[in-house]
């Protein structure tokens, strides 16, 4: 039996375990508070405000794009698409089985779509669909409660309000893709992550940083299926977490007419080629287009891998920039250079004659005019005007292939006009080191001759040409084109602005020019020029026709009619003016891919945009010269009848006498 001293000591032990049990495990409880409170706080305080919290990138609209007289060309606007943020996802089978069904996808579509992105975290959204339409955006947000996980997003894309036109000069906005981004983050030197879109052609690549702005981001409550319950204010609520304003992109003033290139775009339709309009006075581009085109729009909404495909293996070419990137021989307008050239050298005068019977041999090969039975004395405005191919050999046959090259240089053919746009080609000016280096073999004085008609290795872009006889109508200025008069913010703050930069002052002699410029006048002007039917009414152009061979015919084949040859066999057609002569404003040049003419296949096109701008800038001009054209062209068509009742009437007699 116990004693009561016994008794005690054994409910003392027990109190005493029980006591240290209970201040054990309050000293738990205290270490795992300190654990949580303390030294892991503000570790689980932030993962805490993540699970309630969802960060939300908002796009930085880009800059909007406006043409020279204020009119929006490129614009912002919202697109739809869908996602699922893997983090959130519940019964994952009903769920995608009924985006599926709302999508029209199929559902192992969007499984493959989840697992591509298997290894990124699963907080970050994966975007199933793009560009879904209203109707899938009303039936997502009001099934809401049915789909955790799923949501819509909005995301800005670029409106290309002319669609297809000017596309070339505009560019594109495009996702970076994997490949891509290295090299994006080296150029730019900013972290860029797969989903950000950036420019990737034209001006949209080129001023980039410009129109881009700086993305913001926002921070909402969410629900615990990832549903969004309400979008946060920066405030103390949530310490430390503040949302980022965006920066809208700057915009741009183009230097283009919308009016004239929607009437080079149209006149070239059904064609392949190239337009362009410059102002002589400054290099301002006023039209450029090239067909075929694209829409541009199509890579910023996402473009699909079939499209693409589609676009790549096009034989027309469409994401080829003709005006910058195809190289041409300019054919005879290239006779504008051999002219000036042959003579500063002395190599030819105003009382130069030489006569064309149609061909000329130089050793044993035969050269042949365009004109099969030739053109009789010929002086150098005649030879311009009527485009004498023998009159310009035989300069061929006297100058120096690198005198002739001098000559186009200075005109600046043979390197980058320095224009705002990408992957711009020089074209190529051939000299006897360039023939030793390529070919290794030496210049041959036959290959000068084909030279002196924009033949041969000659090749120019359309911007080019148009330079030169910009360069040519203004005394010899050669002036560095540019597309952006201004860059400036929404409030309307100028951020930069451009102005006409001199490349060089080409040293001519004022008579030289002056009897080219008689020339070009003729071409258009004369009845008996290469471009009298092409010369509208109230322009005045002055210029130069240019038919450029893509392959050489046979002497059998030379005179076959160009449309009987097959397609990729016809030559291209080339043309290239100012306007008006009275007070020369705006050069252009224009090539039609086997056009066969430059009269009636390329003239039409610089015509149209001729046309726009003296009915736009130069009305009562315009209207002055049409007076003086009906004058001209009533003179014309009463000495055509008179000539004809005269041969009529001949013919009559010779046939009485018979």
């Amino acid at each position: 039996m116990y004693g009561d001293d016994d008794l005690v000591k054994s409910h003392k032990f027990r109190a005493d375990l029980i006591g240290n049990l209970i201040l054990a495990s309050f000293a738990i409880v205290l270490a795992r508070l300190w654990y949580l409170q303390v030294y892991q706080g503000a570790l689980f305080y932030r993962v805490s405000i993540d699970n309630r919290l969802r960060k939300e990138i908002v796009k930085a609209p880009r800059g909007m794009v406006f043409s020279r007289n204020n009119q929006l060309i490129v614009n912002n606007i919202p697109r739809f698409d869908v996602v699922i943020t893997p983090q959130y996802l519940q019964q994952k089978k009903v769920t995608l089985r009924k985006l599926a069904k709302i999508l029209d996808i199929p559902y192992d579509y969007i499984l493959k779509e989840l697992q591509k992105k298997s290894t990124q975290a699963s907080y970050r959204p994966v975007i199933i669909k793009k560009n879904i339409s209203q109707k899938e955006v009303a039936i997502i947000e009001t099934e809401n409660s049915k789909l955790p996980g799923v949501s819509v997003t909005t995301f800005i894309s670029r409106d290309y309000l002319d669609k297809k036109v000017g596309a070339h000069i505009l560019g594109y906005t495009r996702e970076i893709s994997k490949s891509q981004l290295p090299q994006f983050r080296k150029r730019d030197n900013y972290d860029y992550k797969i989903g950000d879109y950036i420019g990737q052609n034209g001006l949209e690549e080129e001023l980039d940083k410009l129109l881009r702005g700086e993305d913001g981001h926002q921070f909402m409550e969410v629900d615990a299926s990832g549903r969004m319950k309400r979008v946060l204010n920066s405030n103390n609520i949530f310490k430390g977490i503040k949302n980022l304003d965006i920066r809208p992109g700057n915009n741009i003033r183009l230097t283009i007419d919308r009016d004239m290139q929607l009437a080079a775009y149209n006149a070239l339709e059904g064609k392949v080629g190239a337009a362009v309009a410059v102002n002589i006075h400054s290099g301002e581009v006023l039209a450029m287009v090239s067909r075929p085109s694209f829409l541009p729009s199509n890579f910023s909404k996402g473009l699909t891998p079939q499209h693409w495909e589609k676009l790549r293996d096009d034989k027309g070419k469409p994401l080829l920039n003709r005006t910058v990137q195809g190289t041409y021989a300019p054919g005879s307008t290239y006779k504008a250079i051999t002219a000036i050239a042959a003579l500063e050298e002395g190599i030819i005068d105003l009382d130069t004659e030489v006569k064309c019977t149609g061909k000329m041999r130089l050793g044993s090969r035969p050269y042949h005019c365009w004109k099969k039975w030739g053109h009789g004395k010929v002086n150098i405005t005649k030879a311009i005007r009527e485009s004498c191919n023998i009159f310009f050999y035989k300069i061929g046959s006297k100058i120096d292939i690198d005198v002739l090259s001098k000559y186009a240089r200075l005109f600046g053919l043979g390197s980058n006009t320095g224009v705002t746009l990408p992957r711009e080609k020089t074209g190529l000016i051939p000299s006897k080191e360039w023939k030793l280096m390529q070919r290794g073999i030496e210049w041959q004085l036959g290959e000068t001759l084909s030279c002196a008609i924009g033949q041969s290795f000659v090749s120019v872009t359309p911007l080019q040409l148009s330079l030169v006889y910009a360069a040519i109508a203004n005394g010899g200025k050669l002036y560095r084109p540019f597309l952006v008069k201004e860059v400036f913010s929404n409030s309307g703050k100028i951020i930069e602005k451009y102005d006409k930069q001199l490349v060089r002052e080409v040293e001519v002699s004022d008579r030289t020019l002056q009897l080219v410029k008689e020339g070009l006048y003729q071409v258009v002007n004369n009845p008996k020029g290469t471009a009298w039917w092409q010369r509208g009414v109230g322009l005045h152009m002055a210029g130069k026709t240019g038919t450029s061979e893509v392959i050489r015919h046979s002497v059998e084949n030379k005179y076959t009619k160009c449309e009987e040859y097959d397609y990729e066999s016809r030559h291209h057609a080339v043309f290239a003016a100012y306007v008006p002569v009275e007070d020369p404003q705006i050069a252009m040049s224009v090539v039609v891919e086997h056009g066969c003419h430059g009269s009636s296949g390329a003239a039409p096109v610089a015509r149209e945009m001729a046309k726009v701008y003296m009915e736009k800038y130069m009305p009562k001009l315009h209207e002055k010269l049409k007076e003086e054209d009906r004058v001209v062209m009533n003179k014309f068509w009463a000495e055509w009848k008179k000539k004809k009742e005269e041969t009529n009437k001949v013919n009559e007699e010779v046939g009485e006498d018979e």
